[in-house]
């Protein structure tokens, strides 16, 4: 079928792609501060065994390392953004690779600078601190000191910063494997059409009501990641051992520990999720229960949890439509926040449809300084039309974050990226409820948003322990094998979905098919974040306005503040379990409510 034919980089019209010459107006002007970041680097250099001499040349490093800095991420981003467009691109991959490869330069150049900074006399650090001159970068280096135990001698570190393209290596290989290398059968739909299966229409066919394209989908999908399965679990058992090896290096207890230092995020923070999830696994039981009954099948198969419960309500949502939706639900954020995000739909921050070789799923990005960006590949139903509403929530808290903070403090911790995206996609839903009067409608809609806790308040959490538990064992020395990976993922997924779930055998394949897994302890931040946003959403579109003013507050914040203070702002206590029980009892009632409309 023609139109089933996935359009190449070539044909998709300018206005559907995103404006990369923002960044830089051509490939030329790239290579001249390519070239221009490696004299830098070469100055920079000139530095090292000086930065104790004085707060005057500390600044003066300061202030130059800061502009490289700024400097590496728009040569990063540009070649990055570009390669993601069209991965098959050899010219674009060449450039991805350099700038990947200056930016290893960058980090080995700049590696003297903590442990040196970290030998200066802490009284006298604490002096140099209070200078005037020296307060923008106070906050930098109070960051910098409170990991001062984790902090290796120069050789050391410099030794760290030349393993990082190693270091990268399984997350690179996982990548090229998924994006450019790894094909997928065509699926059948039960009208006996093959149609192409792509990672961009592998959720738009498991959302189908057809039920022969869901079933296809998910076997064909599962069956290209087994044929791979040693290779597969090899390259994930490296990039476990790296993070190990990190860690180790580093003097934390475990890869954990490591990752959500970085953030200052506590462990408990981590557990509590797991623990509340855990307690509240009954109430998934039930919804699957529900899905079940709703569904009218004899035995409800993992194929069947993405299809809408209510099947004639399964409109398509143009790219247009979406848009005018996503852009008329955030009116409870104010006119300000709506006019940059109409700014976004208008000028080119977005680019929108699938094409060959194009990067899977979405994400939004950009360099400081210049406006953000978002990557879809977008498709003509609901799931889309919240995808754009999230990432534009990210691109959002990026704006606001670069017009309130200078380039050191703009970027926010990992531990709260996922708060605004997941506060728009709670304001929109708001919105669409509030919207319909059909019953039906209503039904899709409470469906769609019992999916949203099933798969990023539950499903993540899931994620977050199969993390724990293979990171556990490597440090334990433990054997992981395919088998093992496989068995260790299929029981979380029998533990999670209850007895009332045929959990296929095909499901036990699915950790070799999510990218986060190669950014070590990312994913428990969409339960958590997911969580928090739930409970500010609530309170701004209660026309709560102190809240609301705590929420722009946190998005002005960047990494200014410990995460864990940011959210504070807006009256969330992560340290506790209540946000996450809290959004699980909203998950009840949804569950109560949609019960209650049958009939």
């Amino acid at each position: 079928m023609s139109e089933q034919r996935i359009i190449t980089r070539e044909e998709v019209q300018v206005e559907h792609t995103w404006k990369v010459e923002d960044i830089y107006e051509t490939d030329e002007k790239w290579e001249e501060d390519y070239a221009l970041s490696f004299e830098q680097m070469e100055h920079l250099q000139s530095y090292k065994g000086r930065l104790s001499q004085s707060y005057q040349v500390l600044k003066e490093y300061l202030d130059q390392y800061t502009a490289l800095a700024q400097k590496m991420e728009k040569l990063y981003v540009y070649a990055n953004q570009r390669y993601h467009q069209d991965t098959g691109n050899s010219f674009y991959q060449d450039l991805s690779d350099r700038s990947s490869s200056a930016m290893s330069r960058f980090e080995s150049t700049v590696s003297f600078m903590t442990p040196e900074i970290l030998a200066i006399d802490v009284a006298i650090l604490e002096q140099w601190m209070e200078q005037k001159e020296m307060s923008a970068y106070k906050k930098f280096l109070q960051e910098m000191t409170r990991q001062r135990e984790h902090v290796l001698s120069a050789e050391l570190e410099h030794m760290l910063a030349e393993t990082s393209d190693m270091g990268n290596a399984p997350s690179d290989i996982f990548s090229m494997f998924d994006n450019a290398d790894i094909h997928f059968d065509d699926v059948i739909n039960e009208a006996g059409e093959r149609l192409p299966l792509t990672h961009g229409r592998f959720l738009s066919y498991l959302s189908s009501s057809d039920r022969v394209l869901r079933k296809s989908a998910f076997t064909n999908t599962y069956k290209a990641y087994k044929e791979h399965k040693n290779t597969l679990s090899a390259i994930y058992r490296a990039n476990l051992k790296q993070e190990w090896f990190y860690a180790k290096a580093r003097k934390y207890e475990s890869s954990m520990a490591m990752s959500l230092d970085n953030s200052n995020v506590p462990i408990p923070v981590y557990k509590n999720l797991i623990a509340s999830v855990h307690e509240h696994l009954p109430l998934m039981h039930r919804y699957m229960k529900i899905r079940k009954e709703r569904l009218g099948v004899d035995e409800l198969h993992m194929y069947d949890i993405y299809t809408s419960m209510v099947a004639n309500v399964d409109k398509k949502i143009s790219y247009e439509e979406a848009k005018q939706i996503v852009y008329e639900s955030l009116k409870p954020l104010g006119e300000e926040y709506r006019s940059i995000v109409k700014e976004g739909f208008e000028n080119r921050w977005i680019d929108v449809y699938e094409n060959q070789g194009k990067r899977s799923g979405a994400y939004s990005w950009g360099a400081y300084g210049i406006h953000p960006y978002v990557l879809l590949n977008h498709q003509e139903n609901l799931n889309s039309m919240f995808t754009l509403a999230h990432e534009m929530g990210h691109a959002m808290h990026s704006y606001y974050s670069d017009k309130a903070q200078p380039f050191l403090y703009a970027g926010y911790k990992i531990f709260v990226a996922e708060v605004a995206s997941t506060c728009n996609e709670a304001i929109l839903m708001d919105y669409l409820l509030k919207q319909t009067t059909s019953k039906e409608e209503k039904d899709y809609l409470i469906n769609y948003f019992m999916e949203q806790f099933r798969t990023t308040l539950y499903r993540q959490t899931m994620f977050a322990e199969f993390e724990m538990i293979t990171h556990e064992m490597i440090q334990n020395n433990q054997t992981l094998t395919a088998e093992n990976l496989c068995q260790i993922y299929y029981d979380l997924n029998v533990k999670y979905y209850g007895e009332d779930m045929v959990i296929d055998e095909e499901i036990a394949m699915e950790w070799a098919r999510i990218p986060h897994f190669y950014t070590p302890f990312y994913v428990y931040q969409y339960a958590t974040g997911y969580s928090a946003a739930i409970a500010i959403s609530r309170k701004i579109l209660a026309g709560d306005e102190k809240a609301k003013e705590g929420y722009f507050k946190f998005l002005q914040g960047g990494c200014s503040m410990d995460p864990i203070r940011l959210l504070k702002l807006c009256d969330v206590d992560m340290l506790t379990k209540e946000p996450v029980n809290s959004a699980l009892k909203l998950f009840e009632e949804l569950l109560d409510q949609f019960e209650n409309n049958e009939g």
